[in-house]
């Protein structure tokens, strides 16, 4: 049942559930982020003070510099090879990338080196990260997924991403008395309205739950499972055996699988009813790190011991970095730059929330900041 007020993709969801019942929440994601046309990262450009929110790289250059360096010294410690991928998956508008590449230019060598690609559906975005590395002349090219990108012979990887796991579609499952039931999307019989339902219970699903957890759960327990970043972190894991590199991942979430609710919806900065507005808000859930870290060993990739942002960034030295920026800045600037280093290392900030995976071919030197190796 749609009304007159819904949007054109409230309406398609609607259609859909009312001709094939409730669909999965991953199903959901999917059309709320996206739809073709409708798309929550088809349409717009949702980064900044303008948009729902702010990512590291909006809060300080300090970022993206930090990061460039790290896969500069990376680049070194595999011999400084003639040619190698650097790739961002899901690069926003490309102010990490023009960052990094601003860190690492007069590094001897790195310049002629360096393909750059980025892994981003949306179109508009793919023009903001085209104005934003222009200016360095390194060779650029965009992939719709991570699998599309070509496989070079003696070509290493360096891959990036920086909060691309958390939007992608996610699937719940609700404990009950005899088992667990899928948590779904359907239609309130009265309103019409978007809400969840409980699917079938069954005893199958325990399959999901990692070995460490069965036997844990009570009932109303709720676990998350996200296939693709299952699939995408085995892809990558693979491409880093067969060529070398490293890669490294930031985003918010739990160093081991748990329990919980985390599925949320961002609108104009401020948390948003996770089923209204598809299309209009932005929807993710915290990253289940053990899980992307198990894909990759299993896949024979190597990963370090998952870290907080905070501690990463320490690592790589980003306090000196402030006190370095603040020698040429104004108060002005100098309260700006204590701002975004409280905002990206604090506890109470992004530096606790925010967690650090770096994995690395099993061929592959560790690159920096690893320690408690796995795999």
């Amino acid at each position: 049942m749609s009304s007159a007020t819904d949007s054109p993709l409230l309406a398609h969801i609607k259609r859909r559930i009312n001709v094939s019942g409730p669909i999965t929440i991953a199903d959901f994601m999917t059309e709320a982020l996206a739809h073709p046309e409708h798309g929550y990262y088809r349409k717009q450009d949702p980064f900044g003070r303008a948009g729902d929110f702010i990512t590291a790289p909006e809060v300080s250059q300090m970022f993206g510099e930090l990061i460039g360096l790290w896969a500069a010294v990376t680049w070194q410690q595999m011999g400084s090879p003639p040619k190698i991928d650097l790739i961002e998956l899901g690069p926003g508008r490309g102010t990490l990338m023009s960052d990094a590449l601003r860190a690492v230019r007069n590094v001897p060598g790195i310049g002629d080196a360096l393909t750059v690609r980025f892994v981003e559906t949306s179109p508009v975005l793919r023009t903001h990260q085209q104005t934003s590395i222009m200016a360095y002349g390194i060779p650029a090219t965009w992939h719709e997924t991570f699998d599309d990108i070509p496989t070079r012979a003696n070509v290493p990887a360096i891959v990036i991403g920086n909060e691309f796991f958390d939007a992608l579609p996610i699937r719940q499952f609700e404990r009950g008395e005899k088992g667990w039931a899928e948590r779904l999307v359907g239609l309130d019989a009265k309103t019409g309205e978007l809400g969840f339902v409980r699917g079938a219970e069954t005893p199958i699903t325990d399959a999901l739950i990692p070995v460490t957890m069965r036997g844990a759960a009570k009932k109303g327990d709720i676990f998350e499972s996200c296939a693709p970043a299952i699939a995408i972190a085995d892809q990558i894991a693979r491409r880093l055996n067969e060529t070398g590199g490293g890669a490294l991942f930031i985003d918010y979430g739990h160093p081991g699988s748990a329990f919980g609710d985390t599925f949320q919806a961002l609108k104009g900065h401020e948390y948003h009813p996770v089923l209204s507005d598809p299309g209009d808000a932005d929807l993710t859930a915290h990253v289940d790190f053990a899980a992307i870290g198990r894909a990759m060993n299993e896949a024979g990739a190597r990963t370090g011991a998952v870290l907080t942002q905070g501690t990463f960034l320490r690592m790589l030295g980003i306090e000196q970095r402030a006190e370095h920026l603040k020698t040429s800045a104004d108060d002005t600037q100098k309260t700006a730059i204590d701002q975004a280093l409280s905002r990206l290392i604090d506890a109470d900030q992004m530096g606790t929330l925010f967690k650090v995976l770096i994995a690395y071919g099993r061929d592959t030197t560790p690159p920096p900041c690893v320690s408690g190796v796995a795999g």
